[in-house]
C-alpha cells in the first residue's frame, strides 16, 4: 500500500473515524535546501502527516505572491531539481512515516522524461505527485507511469469545475483529492467560503478519495473549519510567510518559528470521538 493510502486508512481507524491531517507545503530552496530539510523535520514533530514539497518553477502556476516569491528566491540560488530529490532522499531516512508528496509544474516531468522522471522521484522517496496544471487530456498516460510506480497523482478540482469535468479530474487522481476552497491563486484570507462545507460533501458523492483542502487556510481555526468536512488541511502561503520573515534572522529562527506555527495549526484538526 502507498504511504499516503495508509496514512488515511490510519486516519480513518482514529478518533473513531474522525482523525485528520494537517498537510504543509514547503519551497524547496527557501531559505536554501538544507533548511528546507530541517523545516521537513520540524513538521513531522509538530505532527504534519504529509509534507508537500514545491520544485520550484520560474512561470508558477496559480501562486500567489509569497510563494511565487519564494520560488523566485531558490531560482535564483541556482537550485537544481537533483538537490530537491537528494534533500528528500535524505528526509525519508529520517522520517520513513511521514508522507511526502513533490507538487510541480507538469512541463517538468516533460522535459526529464515521464519515465525518467517517475523512476527518481520514487527513488528519493516521494508518495506520489501534485500535478496543478496537468491537461486532463495528457493524464491517463501521467496517471499510469506514476501508478506503475508504486505511487499517487493528485490534480486540483476548482470551484468553477462542473460535475463532469470534476468527476473526470476524481477519476484519475489517487492517494487524494486537491481541493480548492476558492478560486484564484494561493495566499492567505481572513475567512473561507461559506459554502466550502457543502462543496466538500457534495465532491464526497462524486469521489470516495480522501478530499484535501487548500488555498487560503492560514490558521488553526481554518483548519478545524476545514476538517470538519474535509480530510486534510493545506497550508502553504502562511508557512512560506513565515520562512520569509526570519530569512535574515538566520535557519534556526526560521526553522523554530515554522514548527510553533504548524503546532498550533495541529491544535485545529478536528478530532471526533
Amino acid at each position: 500500500m502507498n504511504r499516503i493510502d495508509q496514512i488515511f486508512a490510519d486516519l480513518r481507524n482514529t478518533f473513531g473515524g474522525g482523525g485528520k491531517a494537517l498537510m504543509p507545503y514547503l519551497t524547496a530552496g527557501d531559505p536554501d535546501i538544507v533548511t528546507t530539510g530541517r523545516l521537513i523535520d520540524a513538521a513531522a514533530e509538530a505532527g504534519a502527516a504529509v509534507c508537500e514539497i514545491g520544485f520550484p518553477f520560474s512561470d508558477p502556476i496559480a501562486d500567489g505572491p509569497v510563494i511565487e516569491a519564494s520560488m523566485t528566491l531558490a531560482l535564483q540560488q541556482g537550485l537544481k531539481v537533483e538537490q530537491v530529490l537528494g534533500m528528500a532522499a535524505a528526509a525519508r531516512k529520517r522520517h520513513p512515516r511521514l508522507g511526502m508528496m513533490a507538487m510541480l509544474s507538469y512541463s517538468i516531468v516533460y522535459r526529464w522524461g515521464l519515465q525518467r522522471f517517475m523512476a527518481k522521484v520514487k527513488a528519493a522517496g516521494f508518495d506520489g505527485l501534485i500535478l496543478p496544471d496537468l491537461p486532463l487530456e495528457e493524464a491517463p498516460a501521467a496517471a499510469q507511469a506514476i501508478k506503475d510506480q508504486g505511487l499517487v497523482l493528485s490534480m486540483l478540482i476548482a470551484p468553477t469545475s462542473d460535475d463532469d469535468r470534476a468527476a473526470r479530474i476524481a477519476g484519475q487522481c489517487s492517494g487524494f483529492v486537491y481541493v480548492l476552497s476558492r478560486a484564484g491563486i494561493t495566499g492567505e484570507r481572513a475567512e473561507l467560503p461559506p459554502q466550502l462545507s457543502q462543496r466538500i460533501e457534495h465532491l464526497r458523492r462524486i469521489t470516495k478519495l480522501p478530499l484535501a483542502v487548500g488555498f487560503g487556510v492560514s490558521t488553526a481555526e481554518h483548519v478545524r473549519q476545514v476538517t470538519a468536512a474535509a480530510d486534510a488541511a493545506i497550508v502553504g502561503s502562511a508557512v512560506m510567510r513565515r520562512v520569509a520573515e526570519h530569512r535574515s534572522q538566520g535557519p534556526d529562527r526560521v526553522v523554530e518559528d515554522v514548527r510553533k506555527f504548524l503546532s498550533e495549526l495541529v491544535k485545529g484538526l478536528e478530532r471526533r470521538a
